[in-house]
């Protein structure tokens, strides 16, 4: 696996990861503001996304926020057939390696401990085995399910 800028040639991959998890985060792929956020983040170099050597397909995806002292996981998606390898592990180790610059701390909005994509995506899991700990409730998703915020203090 390699983990390396995104560029705009990966924007269709990107679009195939959301289309795997728009029923936890509402609809992405036909969504002008998604698409924007995409091309943002690609010429802010502030896109990151895990490839495989031998397949096609993109791994997984990272979109960051680097305004120190809080920086920010704006999205992250993994590929259904790659959760659990480690893909998004490395992505997050590559974005802090390249953007963090403590102190300060990391946060993500990840759904709420109630909402379906919870358990199943493994997510809240995920983050808490990086080291970031539940803290307050975050405004819903566009799907209406809930949202918690996540942070992780970086020395």
């Amino acid at each position: 696996m390699i983990v390396r800028p995104a560029g705009t040639h990966d924007v269709p991959g990107l679009l195939g990861l959301a289309a795997e998890v728009e029923q936890w985060f509402g609809p992405m792929v036909a969504e002008p503001g998604f698409h924007r956020a995409l091309h943002e983040h690609i010429r802010a170099g502030a896109a990151l996304v895990a490839a495989s050597p031998a397949a096609p397909d993109l791994l997984g995806g990272l979109l960051f926020g680097a305004q120190a002292p809080v920086y920010r996981v704006h999205w992250l998606v993994v590929a259904q057939r790659a959760r659990g390898t480690g893909v998004g592990r490395a992505l997050m180790a590559e974005a802090q390696r390249r953007f963090v610059h403590g102190p300060g701390r990391i946060e993500v909005v990840t759904f709420g401990a109630d909402h379906p994509g919870a358990a199943a995506s493994g997510a809240r899991v995920f983050y808490e085995r990086l080291g970031f700990t539940p803290a307050e409730p975050a405004d819903p998703g566009p799907e209406g399910g809930s949202r918690q915020t996540y942070r992780r203090t970086v020395p």
